[in-house]
């Protein structure tokens, strides 16, 4: 991939995020830290965001609420949900409410940038998708 993709990472601890800003600037991402789900719908506004991170459980808007206001209000974004343990439940709940994927923490750096790079390529594939059945 040529261009480079802006990532938008959503936790609430402090120190989960600043490790994925590391992990993900080493790897040529440009990336995005917000600690709440309505900082992060202000950084959507605000910024050409590719792909949110987000974490699942977080005081106020928890990860399912922020990843249905993504899907309602900016569409092309691809999402990530992260969970703090394998929790078939939240993952499916993530997949049904439209996620492009998920990884569970605690995770290793090189599973961050594939799940990225495979969630970037997805939502991609669901625009073009979803712009084809607009054009028909």
């Amino acid at each position: 991939m040529d261009e480079t993709l802006n990532v938008l990472v959503v936790d609430d601890e402090a120190i989960l995020r600043n490790l994925l800003d590391k992990i993900l600037k080493r790897e040529g991402y440009s990336v995005f830290l917000a600690q709440s789900a309505m900082e992060a719908l202000q950084t959507l506004s605000d910024n050409k965001i590719d792909i949110v991170l987000s974490d699942v459980k977080m005081p106020e808007m928890d990860g399912f609420a922020l990843l249905r206001k993504i899907k309602e209000e900016h569409p092309g974004v691809g999402t990530i949900m992260m969970t703090g343990y394998e929790d078939a439940f939240s993952v499916k709940d993530a997949l049904l409410l439209g996620a492009d994927d998920y990884i569970t923490k605690p995770f290793k750096s090189i599973e961050v940038s594939m799940i990225i790079e495979r969630a970037y390529w997805r939502s991609l594939a669901n625009k073009r998708k979803a712009e084809s059945t607009l054009r028909q």
